[in-house]
């Protein structure tokens, strides 16, 4: 199957923890970094996830926000550390490439975000992605 998400970095699952209707999922990437993806638990079962299971993280560039440094007090908890390679400017949004020790990531931003952050080939990110806009695939 190919799909339109950019975004798609392999993993392995460290932990499911699992409730009536949600379910969150710890993946380890091949750095060590954890990412938590936040679905159904009846998605859990029915791609019969455990601890040991190869995923790939599925992000739409739409659904990445970019930080110029780590970011404290909000309840983002994945936050994965890279390096601008590309920007990409259209009439108002913008396509960001991000070396991430894992692989790439793609984020769809504002014009005005990237000139208000500096963004430029070389800038120092963080990428933000809620653990709920996160999808799993085996």
């Amino acid at each position: 199957m190919s799909l339109s998400i950019r975004n798609q970095i392999a993993g392995t699952v460290a932990s499911v923890t699992t409730g009536e209707a949600m379910a969150t999922v710890k993946v380890r990437l091949a750095g060590g970094q954890d990412i938590t993806a936040a679905i159904t638990t009846e998605s859990v079962k029915e791609l019969g996830l455990a601890a040991g299971s190869e995923v790939k993280i599925l992000v739409k560039s739409t659904e990445v926000s970019l930080a110029t440094g780590p970011v404290s007090g909000v309840s983002i908890r994945n936050q994965i550390a890279g390096t601008v390679t590309d920007v990409a400017a259209g009439g108002a949004m913008a396509s960001v490439k991000v070396d991430v020790e894992v692989g790439a990531l793609t984020a769809a931003i504002t014009n005005d975000a990237v000139a208000d952050l500096g963004l430029a080939s070389g800038s120092s990110v963080v990428a933000l992605i809620k653990s709920t806009e996160i999808s799993l695939a085996v």
